[in-house]
């Protein structure tokens, strides 16, 4: 009978400086035998749901955590049992190999136990590199502990504020780092909660938001108090997609000046276009909606108006204007506020634009939409008609330059070729970054997004 060793398994980071990850369920039991990438569990990140894939091949001895605990980046989460030569790395056959061979696979890099798809090689040296963008990384477990990042010693009390020397730069990641410097905290003064003494974007508001006691520990998750019929309140932890919604939309409203511009707009024409679409052989099977038509119509508007395509890079003192558009759809989910974005949506003709809309619905809705699809939006659109709402004052989402809110379509009297006719009405409501966009910029933006919209024809005159 071989001899076997136990193996941790810790929370990686999955991705975009995220420091802690929810539970949401195990895929295995204890005494479960899997395959290395088979899934074990589904966690949520302040993103999105990820499924995370064992990188062990073996029997489940623990799980360190029970669904609906909320777990910090490199804290163990499972314990495998497997062979002790599970991560010794074969030998190379003696025969037909040169002796030069047999050298060039002993000095080979040293890899940690490694998450698919996250995470970097470790060489001998002890330096983390990337992998090459077209190769595939498959985790080759070693018998050696997942790496633990050690901390970084924090300056006596009496070195006075401000004067941090190299060695002693504070451990962050750079969204926080950009936080601290927008809300004016040195963090050679702040205490990090975060494994290993890393400083998390919750250390860096309480400090700002109370500069005199430092950072709450992390501690459990509150737990809902209304445990019984008839209770008076209830208390809802917040965390997850809700926590890092509050957070960015706080940041946002009080980094990026807003202003918001409103347009009312008969759009009787765009729904007369819907209806002859949907009735086309070229749109057989496709769903088709009035935010179909305002995120083309958007889409051509920002060829003319492309300052409103773009981002703020305060640490370099930059615009930068992006040559694409990955289109933004705020989602409304059961655990919150999403806002996926369409890559390269610019580049969709009308029935893939419109394919790709109902694709990300349909995952949103579901939950899985990935923090890829999250991350890199240009320019988002929102649609509060279909809660009944005719306009509001949408807040940015954050690293982007506008937002365009889409109120409902109602049928109202509206002055029509010179009489009072019924036609299909709604309002558009625009949200930009004044740093970034002028007043005529905005207002030209619009006009144009409502033009289209109105005359649907008018395209032949903007492309």
């Amino acid at each position: 009978m071989s001899a076997t060793m136990i193996k941790e398994f810790r929370l990686p980071d999955l991705g975009e400086g995220l420091t802690e990850s929810e539970i949401l369920s195990w895929k295995v039991d204890v005494g479960d035998t899997v395959s290395l990438n088979q899934v074990i569990a589904e966690v949520e990140t302040a993103k999105a749901v990820v499924e995370l894939p064992s990188p062990f091949a073996g029997v489940i001895k623990e799980l360190h955590e029970q669904p609906g605990s909320v777990v910090e980046v490199g804290k163990p989460i499972v314990s495998f049992e497997v062979p002790d030569d599970a991560g010794a790395s074969p030998s190379p056959p003696s025969a037909g190999l040169a002796s030069g061979e047999g050298e060039s696979a002993a000095v080979m890099p040293k890899r940690e136990p490694n998450l698919v798809g996250y995470g970097a090689v470790v060489e001998a040296s002890g330096r983390p590199t990337r992998r090459a963008r077209n190769f595939t990384p498959v985790v080759e477990p070693v018998e050696t502990e997942p790496p633990v990042v050690e901390p970084v010693e924090i300056k006596p009390a009496e070195t006075r504020p401000g004067e941090p020397t190299p060695a002693e730069r504070p451990r962050s990641t750079p969204p926080v780092r950009k936080l601290a410097k927008d809300l004016g905290v040195d963090l050679a003064q702040v205490n990090g909660t975060g494994p290993g003494g890393l400083i998390t974007r919750e250390d860096v508001q309480g400090f700002a938001g109370h500069p005199e006691e430092p950072a709450p520990a992390a501690g459990p998750a509150p737990k809902d108090v209304a445990t019984r019929p008839g209770a008076r309140e209830t208390r809802t932890p917040i965390k997850g997609v809700r926590k890092h919604t509050a957070a960015a939309m706080v940041h946002s409203a009080f980094t990026a000046p807003h202003a918001t511009e409103f347009l009312t707009v008969d759009v009787t024409p765009s729904l007369e276009l819907l209806a002859k679409l949907k009735n086309s052989r070229a749109f057989a099977g496709i769903k088709l909606t009035p935010l179909t038509l305002a995120a083309k119509a958007v889409l051509i508007a920002l060829r003319r108006n492309p300052a409103l395509n773009s981002r703020w890079d305060e640490e370099n003192q930059e615009i930068i204007t992006f040559n694409y558009v990955n289109l933004g759809i705020a989602a409304a989910t059961p655990r919150g506020l999403t806002v996926p974005n369409i890559k390269d949506a610019d580049t969709l003709a009308l029935p893939e634009l419109a394919q790709s809309l109902t694709a990300l619905a349909e995952t949103a809705r579901a939950g899985k939409t990935t923090p890829a699809d999250l991350s890199g939006g240009t320019i988002s659109i929102t649609n509060i008609g279909v809660f009944g709402i005719d306009a509001g004052t949408p807040i940015l989402n954050p690293g982007e330059a506008a937002i365009l809110g889409l109120g409902a379509v109602r049928t109202m009297p509206w002055e029509y070729r010179g009489e009072v006719a019924l036609r299909q009405v709604l309002t558009l409501s625009l949200s930009f970054d004044h740093r970034l966009v002028d007043g005529e910029q905005g207002s030209r933006f619009l006009a144009d997004v409502g033009a289209i919209l109105a005359e649907p024809g008018m395209v032949l005159t903007m492309v």
